[in-house]
């Protein structure tokens, strides 16, 4: 199994897994820069120092919603699917692997009892964030 693993259809990426044990020196940033929402990593020795900063405020167009699940707990199926909402294929998460979901349409099966964490843009526009549709069946998963 990979430790980082980009998910893409012609040339979209619809998502980026990072495994609980990927592990680098420095910092590396996984996403595009015309993502809404950023995702990186950082490494630093001990008493590396960040300097303290605030962000400026910039006016952003976000049009599509992307998130960021952390499981913290547990082991949890993630489908994806195609902007048609075609079922494409799946890949199984666990406890400490990060994925962002960036493009297509995505659905989750528990596997084993999970607690994760959830980040995405805001705020939450209820039924208008999104479309629901049947889930893929279990005898037609693809695990990659």
């Amino acid at each position: 199994m990979e430790k980082f693993e980009q998910i893409e259809i012609s040339g979209k990426i619809l998502g980026c897994i990072i495994r609980s044990d990927f592990k680098q020196d420095g910092i590396a940033f996984f996403t595009p820069d015309s993502f809404s929402q950023q995702l990186g990593y950082m490494n630093r020795p001990t008493d590396y120092i960040i300097a303290p900063h605030v962000h400026n405020l910039v006016e952003r167009k976000v049009e599509l919603t992307q998130e960021v699940l952390i499981v913290r707990s547990g082991k949890v199926r993630v489908d994806f699917y195609d902007d048609g909402k075609s079922y494409l294929e799946s890949r199984i998460i666990n406890k400490g692997d990060v994925v962002l979901l960036a493009h297509g349409g995505h659905g989750f099966k528990v596997l084993e009892h999970a607690e994760m964490i959830e980040v995405k843009q805001g705020p939450y526009c209820g039924e208008q964030d999104k479309v629901r549709f049947e889930p893929v069946d279990d005898s037609k998963v693809i695990i990659k």
